[in-house]
C-alpha cells in the first residue's frame, strides 16, 4: 500500500511540474521549406549552430550553411541540405563566417575541447568545393568556451563567450592564405549567468549577449558595461534564451530574434529599441517541426524562389528518431504571419 502511495503521489508531482510549465504568448506557426541531413552524433544532444554564406550569383542552389556538432564537428551542407563535407574539429560548440576583403571566407567556431582554457578554431571555406581547411587554433584565455560571434564592424572581430559569463572580444587578423590568425583582445565584459547566444549589429557595432536563465543583455561599441534590454517574462521569452540573429534594414531599424527555447519558439524584437512584436514556431509540415532549438541564423537577402526575402535556419533539438539536425524557414512566410514590413 506504501508503494501504491509513493507512486500516485510522484505521479500527481510529475502532472503539477507538467502544468507549471511556463508557456508564452501563443505563437504563429511557419513551416520548413527544407532540412539537413542529421548530424553523425546520435542520441545526443549534438547539433548546436549555424552560419550561412550566400553565393551571389546563384543564392538558391550554390550557397552553403556551415554548422556544428558540438560531439564531432563542423559539416557543410548545400541548400538542398545534403552534406557538402564534414571535418572532424572536435568539440566545437558555435560557429559564424565573415568574407575578408580578398573574398576569402574565414569560418571559426568556440573551441571547448580543453574545458579549461577556451580556444577559437578558425578555418577557411571553399565555396566550390564545400570543404573546410583548418587554418589555426587561438587562446581566448581561461574558461570553457561555449558561444561565439563575429563582427565586421570597421575591423574583423570575434566575441569569445565563456560558460561562466565572462565575454571576451578580440581583433582578428588573418594576414596570408594558409597562416594562423592573430588575435588581440579589446575588452573583457560579462552577464551574471551562463551565456551562449549572441550577435553584431554590423551598423554600428552594438553586441547583443544571451543569459540563457534571464534574457537579452546589449552592450553598445567599446562599452564593458551592458544593459538587459529583454527580459525573461514567460510571454515573449521562457527560458532558456539561446541562439539570436539579427536582421538590418537601412541605417536605422530591423529585427533580432531569439530563440525561447523552453516553450519551443521564437520571439521577434523591434530594433534599436528591442520591442518585442511577435512569435512563431516551426509546425509539423512535409520536413517536420522544430523544438529545445539552440542556435539559429537568419540572412533577409533572396535565396532562390523558396526563400524571396531570406533564409532562417534553426537546430531542431528533436527531429523525431534521428539525430538532431537543422530546418530551413522562409523569412517571408515569418514576416507574413507575423505581419512584419
Amino acid at each position: 500500500m506504501k508503494r501504491r502511495i509513493m507512486i500516485l503521489a510522484g505521479a500527481a508531482s510529475a502532472a503539477l511540474a507538467a502544468c507549471s510549465t511556463p508557456q508564452g504568448l501563443p505563437p504563429m506557426a511557419v513551416m520548413a521549406k527544407g532540412e539537413t541531413v542529421p548530424v553523425g552524433t546520435m542520441n545526443e544532444d549534438a547539433a548546436d549552430d549555424p552560419a550561412i554564406w550566400r553565393h551571389a550569383d546563384d543564392p538558391g542552389g550554390s550557397s552553403l550553411i556551415v554548422a556544428t556538432d558540438k560531439k564531432a564537428g563542423l559539416y557543410v551542407y548545400g541548400m538542398d541540405g545534403e552534406i557538402r563535407s564534414f571535418i572532424d574539429a572536435g568539440a566545437v560548440n558555435n560557429v559564424d563566417l565573415a568574407v575578408l576583403e580578398d573574398g576569402t571566407v574565414f569560418v571559426a567556431a568556440s573551441d571547448r575541447i580543453d574545458l579549461l582554457n577556451s580556444h577559437i578554431s578558425t578555418f577557411t571555406l571553399d565555396t566550390a568545393t564545400g570543404e573546410l581547411d583548418p587554418i589555426g587554433r587561438i587562446e581566448s584565455g581561461p574558461g570553457e568556451g561555449y558561444g561565439f560571434c563575429m563582427s565586421q564592424h570597421g575591423s574583423l572581430s570575434a566575441l569569445a563567450v565563456i560558460k561562466d559569463g565572462t565575454l571576451r572580444e578580440y581583433e582578428i587578423v588573418v594576414s596570408a592564405p594558409g597562416e594562423a590568425p592573430q588575435a588581440t583582445l579589446l575588452r573583457e565584459m560579462a552577464v551574471p549567468s551562463q551565456p551562449e547566444g549572441c550577435v553584431f549589429d554590423d551598423r554600428d557595432g552594438t553586441l547583443y549577449v544571451g543569459e540563457e536563465v534571464a534574457g537579452i543583455w546589449r552592450f553598445r561599441d567599446g562599452e564593458t558595461q551592458g544593459e538587459l534590454v529583454a527580459a525573461i517574462d514567460n510571454e515573449y521569452l521562457v527560458a532558456d534564451v539561446e541562439g539570436l540573429a539579427i536582421v538590418t534594414d537601412g541605417a536605422d531599424g530591423g529585427y533580432l530574434v531569439a530563440s525561447s527555447q523552453g516553450d519551443n519558439a521564437y520571439a521577434v524584437f523591434a530594433l534599436p529599441d528591442v520591442t518585442p512584436v511577435g512569435r512563431f514556431s516551426i509546425a509539423q509540415g512535409v520536413f517536420g517541426s522544430a523544438e529545445e532549438t539552440d542556435g539559429i541564423e537568419l540572412d533577409a537577402r533572396e535565396f532562390g524562389p523558396e526563400y524571396p526575402e531570406g533564409l532562417f535556419i534553426a537546430q531542431d533539438g528533436q527531429n523525431g528518431e534521428q539525430a538532431q539536425n537543422f530546418k530551413l524557414v522562409s523569412w517571408a512566410d515569418v514576416k507574413a504571419v507575423l505581419g512584419l514590413d
